[in-house]
Order: structure tokens, then sequence, then C-alpha cells
């Protein structure tokens, strides 16, 4: 159905394709490979620009390059991508970025030994460039017409499928008409326009008279150059190929100055007026999309770090949890180390945690855990690593210990002290304020190792009494909890 909706637009007839458009554009054959896809979708995008429909157009464009797979590099879909994209951009206005993309998608055709695609890409580069030679300084047009009629002449030579055919010899003979080949682009122009005539395509009858019309301007027969590139700027209108209106109406406008017919000239201008106004407007409502789409691209990329935040930390006391110090241990320990300090793992457990809640309640149990993860916060610098473990059982990791030996046991101290002094009345009432039991441990080591040191050290620490603090020897002095990992 894309290939019915192509030769309505090549026959002028907007309203039928634009219907049929309608039935296909949401439509993509099931299991189709992702690279198939992004070729059915950047060809729809340049149909429907063709229709006038610009944000849909821009919009499956983007969707189609977006789903190009660069590792597909030898595919026939990705060079008729590529090809699609390059005649997108020619069509509104970035015109480097369509030259690079039109010669990358031949190199790929070549690479994926498809004929059909790259007799294809072939047009669409050569015809670029013979816009580009038509447009460019006069002195630079010979070898980019040499270049454009190489590539042309190649795609002539593979091609099978009619009206490609066509659109390669209608490209082919104004290569020739910019190298100086008046009758061979002649008999070449005259031959497109007969097969164009033949088989209802507008676009080839208005590329043939275009080409006609070079050759009479160069042969000084103005009058008929005249009349030839009329009836190209009305063909290229039915279709509404605004790159064909923009180049047959300037060269329109050239003839009629030539020939001293004011009123002619000024409405080739008008015409080429309104199809660069076109062009404008398409960049403009791209530039717009594409706000738009980095608007709602940064707030999702929020919205993603929020939630992984938020996945990292615990809700009820603020602090980093389990996951969130697993993700970030790791660095610190890895900076620790490359200054040549020793990083320290402080293990807080609640004595009788359970006892609290039992007598005053799980929302006092709460408040007086949100309560320790505030003393936890004070006695702590503001890069130390304080987290939740889990229940009631806290995590400090210190990585910037400087020279002191013993950063690690004062800071349990403070954190023990606060604990013990803390005025819990408002928070617990009369039942028994809680104190904490910590394990401390250091060493060159990962942090389950240093975890488990610590823990060791928390045992004794429950065992001996509770509210206090014990050491574990250096992990590097405890061989089978180094081993045991």
């Amino acid at each position: 159905m894309d290939r019915e909706v192509r030769a309505l637009l090549n026959a002028g007839r907007l309203p039928e394709a634009n219907s049929l458009f309608d039935e296909v554009v949401t439509k993509v054959s099931p299991g189709a490979d992702r690279w198939v896809r992004s070729a059915v979708l950047v060809n729809r995008a340049v149909m429907a620009w063709r229709l006038g429909r610009i944000p849909l157009a821009l919009e499956l464009a983007a969707e189609g390059w977006t789903d190009l797979d660069a590792d597909r590099a030898d595919s026939p879909a990705v060079a008729q991508t590529m090809g699609s994209l390059g005649y997108l951009m020619e069509g509104i206005g970035n015109r480097r970025a369509a030259l690079d993309m039109l010669r990358l998608s031949v190199q790929v055709a070549r690479r994926a030994g498809n004929t059909d695609t790259l007799a294809h890409c072939l047009q669409r580069l050569g015809g670029s460039l013979n816009f580009r030679a038509c447009s460019g300084p006069p002195a630079a047009a010979p070898a980019i017409f040499e270049e454009a009629l190489a590539y042309l002449d190649e795609g002539l030579g593979l091609v099978k499928d009619e009206a490609m055919r066509r659109a390669l010899m209608g490209a082919f003979g104004r290569s020739l008409a910019g190298v100086g080949q008046l009758d061979k682009a002649e008999e070449t122009a005259a031959e497109t326009l007969r097969l164009a005539l033949d088989s209802g395509d507008l676009w080839g009858i208005s590329v043939g008279n275009w080409v006609l019309a070079v050759v009479r301007r160069e042969q000084a027969d103005l009058d008929e150059a005249r009349t030839l590139a009329a009836r190209a700027v009305a063909n290229a209108e039915r279709i509404n190929d605004t790159s064909l209106l923009l180049r047959f109406s300037t060269e329109l406008a050239d003839i009629c100055h030539a020939l001293g017919d004011a009123v002619g000239e000024a409405e080739a201008l008008r015409r080429s007026m309104t199809a660069s106004r076109t062009a404008t407007e398409t960049l403009q409502e791209g530039l717009g999309q594409a706000l738009e789409q980095r608007r709602v691209a940064v707030q999702a990329q929020r919205l993603a770090v929020a939630a992984q935040e938020a996945a990292a930390r615990d809700p009820l006391t603020g602090l980093a949890n389990r996951l969130g110090l697993e993700r970030a241990a790791q660095g610190l320990l890895e900076s620790t180390a490359a200054r040549g300090r020793v990083p320290w793992l402080v293990l807080v457990d609640v004595d009788w945690f359970k006892g609290v809640n039992d007598d005053a309640g799980h929302a006092a149990g709460d408040a007086a855990l949100r309560e320790i993860a505030g003393l936890l916060r004070r006695e702590c610098r503001s890069d130390d690593l304080v987290a939740r473990w889990a229940g009631d059982e806290f995590v400090v990791l210190l990585g910037d210990t400087g020279p002191n030996m013993d950063v690690g046991p004062n800071v349990a101290e403070r954190i023990r002290a606060a604990v013990d002094g803390h005025d819990w009345t408002m928070v617990l009432g009369a039942v028994r304020r809680p104190t904490v039991s910590i394990g401390v441990a250091a060493g060159p080591a990962k942090l389950d190792q240093l975890f488990a040191a610590a823990d060791m050290a928390l045992y004794r620490a429950k065992r001996h009494g509770r509210n206090r603090v014990e050491v574990e020897p250096s992990v590097d002095e405890i061989p089978e909890i180094v081993s045991g990992n």
C-alpha cells in the first residue's frame, strides 16, 4: 500500500493519496525486523511531508531514525532508511547533513549487495548533487555534475523498476546538460517525458520538462524554455514536491528575466518564495518539536533519577537503605584506597528494640528509629555514608579517615554516647530509653568483608552487656573472613 500512496502522489492525486495514507500510516508488518520497520517509518515520513503533514512527517522520521540499527550497516533496509532521511533533510534545507547521509546510504547499499536498493540510493544522491550544482557557485558546477553523472549512469545500469528508471533518467539528463552534452540530455529528457506521460507520472513529467527547459535555455531558445519551465513548475505544484518547486521556479524566474518578462519573473519568484517559506516553516516546526521532545526527555530523566534515588533511600528515616549503601560503597572504598587511607565500618544495633515496640507501640518505635537516624547524621561528617541496613540496624561507612587511626572507634563512641544521653521523653514517655551496641572494623577490604568483621565485634558488644563499642582487629589480620568471600 505504501507504493500505491507514492504512485498517487507522483500522479498528483493528493486527496486520494491522503486517504490511503491514513489507512497505512499506523501499520507495520507483524514481525518486521527493527531495521525494516525503520525503513518503513522514514519512507512514510517522506510521504507525510509530501502531503503537507509536517508534524507527522517529523514524528515518523524521528521514530524511524531512532530505530535505525547501526549494527546492521550491511542491510538494504538500513540503506533505504538513510536514503529517505537524506532526501527529507534535503527537502527541509538541512543540506550538508543530507548529502552526508545520502553518500552513506550508497556505501551501505553497496555492502548490502542489493541492486534495486543501490539504484534507488544512487538516484537520490545524484539528484541532490544536481541541485547542489545548480544552486552553488558556477565555477564549481561542472565537477559536481560530473560526479552526479557517474552515480546516475551506474544506477541506470542496475535498475529494473520502471518508476525508478524514469527517476534516474530525469536526473541523468540534467547532469548531461550540466556538463554540456546537450544533444544527449535532450534525448534522455524526451524519453523520460514520454515514459512519464504514458504512466501518468507527474514527477517524471515535471523533471523531463525541466531538463528540456535547461537545454533550450542553453540553446538560446528562451521562449520554448519558458514554456517548458512553466510546465515543470505547474506539475511540481500538483505533486506538492517542495524541493522540485523551489528549484524549478528559480529556473523559470531566471529565464523570464532573460526574456524581459517582468510579470512572469514576478510570478515565478512568488512561487519560489512560497516553496522557500514552506521549507522554513518545516524547519521551525521541527525545532518546536525538538524542543518539546527535549523537554519531555529531561522530565523523564528527572523522574527516572528520582525513582532511582527513592529506590535507594529508606522511607522511614531518610537514610540510604541497603541498596543505596551497596551502590555507593564501592566508589567510597575505591577512592579511600586511592588516597592511601583505611576505611572503617561502624555497625549499630538498637538494644532491646522489640521491647520498645511492645511497650510503646510501633508508631513510637518508628519515631525512635527516626531520632537515632538524626543522631547518626549529627555525629558523622557529610561525606560519610550512613544507612539503615535492616530493621533496627544501621551502618556507617567512613572513607577519608585521615591520619587518625582511631577515627572509627571514636565516631562509634560518639554515636553510643549520643543515643545513651538523648532525651527520649517526648518520643517514648516513661518507656525504657533505647541504647545501642556497636561493632567496628577497618581494613582495605570489600563491603561484605568489613560488614562480617564488624558483625563479629557487634556480637561481642551484645554478649558483654550491650550499650558498648567493640572493635574487631583489622580485616587483613583475619584471613578466615577474607578467604571465605
